[in-house]
């Protein structure tokens, strides 16, 4: 049985892609063309990097992935970078190799969790070390909502969640999905999420 939400996820990103693959295309034809210089359009370059960016994340943090797919090293190397370029949030992908898409899903998902505890800003590190994902935030400003992170380090999520933790929900289905047991640790100023 096909999962429908996570297709209308991957229907939704690769919908949205093309047009701001457009956007990008028509952009660099202006800049040829010498019309595209100045800070105006630098913004609007700029804008459309980081969306682009932040849709190909989405894609590959909520659409469908089968068992055996894996993810470019190259594709998420480049896709972190661009969401951070001009950002408060810094990534360091520290996976060897191209991983299996399930276990990408889940490291993806988990990190959107970090963005949250992180409205300041900070840095968020990805590693897969024998076997085992964490995935860590740190800050001396770390916000940990009780009602999003206690249900969370049960493997369970608060009942009523906003569109905009959505995460929260999923992480413990996609963690199941992919055949890992999540756990949940921190301190004063981290947090890490393992699986």
């Amino acid at each position: 049985m096909p999962n429908l939400n996570a297709l209308i996820g991957s229907r939704i990103c690769h919908d949205l892609i093309n047009p701001l693959g457009a956007i990008g295309n028509g952009i660099e034809l202006l800049g040829l063309a010498g019309v595209a210089a100045g800070p105006k359009m630098a913004l609007v370059s700029e804008s459309v990097e980081n969306a682009t960016a932040k849709i190909k994340f989405l894609r590959m943090a909520f659409g469908e992935a089968a068992q055996d797919q894996t993810v470019s090293r190259g594709e998420i190397l480049s896709t972190l970078e661009a969401m951070a370029r001009g950002g408060r949030l810094s990534y360091s992908w520290n996976v060897a190799g191209d991983p299996q898409r399930l276990e990408v899903r889940t490291a993806l998902i988990s990190v959107m969790c970090l963005e949250t505890a992180l409205p300041m800003g900070g840095d968020i590190e990805i590693t897969l070390d024998q076997n085992r994902w964490t995935i860590s935030a740190k800050h001396d400003r770390l916000t940990l909502d009780p009602d999003l992170w206690v249900p969370l380090s049960k493997g369970a999520y608060q009942n009523d969640l906003s569109a905009s933790k959505v995460h929260f929900g999923l992480l413990p289905e996609m963690a199941i999905e992919a055949g890992r047991t999540l756990s949940l640790t921190h301190g004063v100023d981290w947090v890490t999420i393992g699986f």
